[in-house]
């Protein structure tokens, strides 16, 4: 559950960057007061920036040393808050996201798995996935790698006990409360329901992500045959 009335504590983080954390914990409204902090320091510090990097409940801050220093940043970091934090300024409501996804046994070798655990059949977990949207809440572990929540409580299951070797990209997966969906192959434990064709992570795009943080995400079911044609493997 989120402070009524959340605070920020600014630290230092390297020569060039500070970190802002957010006493409220992770919740929509923390998501949504992250980004209007991020939008308002684009805003007022542009070129001075080197990046923003938003977290589940902090806010990275790194700058060109050769353009402004911490006690400049520390200042905007505190005028854009009191002006987001006083006015109840959250962002505004991010870009809907939907990403096709094929679950099948074929793709998905922890359905099953799901399913006893939770009483209920595969086609109820893939119904309960599909059927609600999910915050973006932070990007990490790999580029393009979204953590989303949060899965519905009655299909909510811990990670793996032996985290696999290699996951194929496009895996979609779920992780305690959370879901997300592998842009390339690695290692991983999470519970794997299905496989999305989509391409996550392009370098020669722009944008190089379909989302960001504060975007939200809905997957659609498709067959076997849409998700072969839209590019999709096994």
């Amino acid at each position: 559950m989120s402070d009524a009335n959340p605070k920020i504590t600014i630290e230092p983080a390297a020569e060039n960057a500070l970190i802002i954390y957010f006493s409220s914990s992770p919740s929509p409204k923390t998501t949504h007061l992250i980004q209007s902090l991020k939008q308002g320091l684009q805003d007022s510090l542009d070129h001075k920036l080197i990046d923003l990097v938003p977290s589940f409940a902090s806010l990275l801050v790194q700058y060109h040393t050769e353009l402004t220093d911490h006690f400049e940043i520390k200042a905007a970091i505190n005028c854009v808050w009191e002006r987001v934090n006083t006015t109840s300024q959250n962002a505004s409501a991010g870009k809907k996201v939907t990403l096709p996804v094929y679950y099948a046994l074929e793709t998905g070798p922890d359905l099953p798995t799901i399913a006893q655990q939770s009483g209920l059949s595969v086609s109820d977990v893939i119904q309960l996935h599909s059927s609600q949207e999910y915050l973006v809440y932070s990007i990490g572990f790999a580029p393009g790698f979204a953590y989303l929540g949060e899965v519905d409580a009655r299909i909510a299951t811990p990670r793996l006990a032996t985290p696999r070797a290699s996951v194929p990209k496009g895996s979609v997966g779920i992780a305690d409360q959370q879901t997300a969906v592998y842009p390339a192959s690695s290692p991983g434990g999470w519970n794997i329901i299905g496989k999305c064709p989509v391409d996550l992570f392009n370098m020669n795009k722009s944008p190089t992500m379909p989302y960001i943080v504060g975007d939200t995400v809905r997957f659609e079911a498709i067959d076997k045959e849409t998700f072969l044609s839209l590019g999709g493997t096994l």
